[in-house]
């Protein structure tokens, strides 16, 4: 199974459209992630103050958590446009001049997965965002001549999974980087209840912890298993989502309950069946599950680690008596030994 297709997947999906009518439009509006609302609260109200664009911002963290949500909330808040677009779609200097010409003063220019730039387009963007300038090159050979073009003031907001493959001279030009960190417990039952309510969803308290515990604090996984759940509930109940139904219908697609699917758990048996708990390289992890070892760092391990499942050590990954005790596997405290 491809991480697309996974449920728990904090991937978004093209058919998760609708999800935009779900996001909140303003700071207020936001439930959780408190300090990076505080900072960003101040860093807006400041710019507004002097009447200035805002400083160049940077959000990092799992997929899933709000960096394109916040985003829009900070054009809102900042009262401008914001252009969207991702790094993977700028292939070509040309393509980033394009868009930066059409920006005005103050607009905001989101980029998504803004480590997958080219180097070339990563080259055009530094004098943008240090100088709010653009170089151009016309002609060729002796006769080619420089021209720069001055761009209005505008905010770059870069968002990454990968924080460790940003160039050092574009993370630099960031005057803001906040961590996305997963929600607690109670910032996910807020959510789900605002998502129910604006679907007209009726659930009681215990099916909103259902969901809530099974939702892997990502926002956007509890809304997709918040519309799985209310299909559920239609079929084979009578509307309203219950602890019961919350529970049947997680289960009937193996979400267990801390929200760990086949995936995961496949990740964990590996370790402890295959390599004795480890330690265990990713690569090889990787290649006992048929999985890439760049999913399984950006997806699967962020979420095992936050749970307490799993270590990161000099010589590899760990299982730990948490994830054996969860499996149901008997744990007898000794130091593991690598097997390779």
């Amino acid at each position: 199974m491809s991480d697309d297709e996974r449920l728990v997947s904090g991937k978004k999906r093209p058919e998760e459209r609708v999800d935009h009518a779900l996001r909140p439009r303003f700071l207020a509006e936001m439930l959780g992630q408190e300090r990076v609302k505080e900072n960003v609260h101040i860093l807006i109200e400041a710019a507004k103050g002097r009447d200035e664009a805002l400083d160049h911002v940077l959000l990092y963290g799992p997929p899933g958590l709000g960096k394109t949500s916040l985003a829009h909330i900070i054009a809102n808040e900042m009262g401008v446009n914001i252009r969207v677009t991702a790094g993977p779609a700028v292939e070509r200097p040309g393509d980033l001049a394009a868009i930066l010409t059409n920006l005005r003063k103050g607009d905001i220019l989101f980029i998504d997965e803004v480590h997958r730039l080219g180097r070339a387009v990563e080259e055009v963007l530094y004098p943008a965002m240090e100088d709010f300038a653009l170089d151009i090159v016309i002609g060729k050979g002796p006769s080619a001549r420089n021209i720069r073009l001055r761009l209005p003031r505008f905010t770059v907001i870069g968002a990454t999974t990968r924080l460790a493959l940003l160039t050092a001279p574009l993370r630099a030009r960031f005057g803001a980087t906040y961590r996305l960190d997963f929600y607690h417990l109670e910032a996910m039952r807020a959510i789900i209840a605002r998502g129910a309510e604006m679907l007209e969803v009726p659930i009681d308290e215990e099916g909103l912890d259902e969901i809530s515990r099974r939702a892997r604090g990502t926002p956007r996984v509890a809304l997709r298993l918040l519309r799985r759940v209310r299909d559920y509930a239609q079929v084979r109940s009578d509307g309203t989502i219950t602890q019961e139904t919350a529970g049947e219908a997680l289960s009937l697609m193996e979400i267990d309950e801390l929200g760990l699917d086949d995936v995961d758990r496949r990740v964990l048996r590996a370790i402890i069946e295959k390599f004795n708990g480890g330690p265990v390289g990713l690569e090889t992890i990787a290649a006992s599950i048929s999985e890439e070892a760049d999913t399984i760092m950006d997806v699967y391990e962020p979420y095992l680690l936050q749970l307490g499942f799993l270590e990161r050590t000099p010589r590899g990954r760990v299982a730990t008596a948490h994830a054996y005790e969860h499996l149901g596997i008997d744990y007898d405290g000794a130091e593991q030994q690598p097997l390779f």
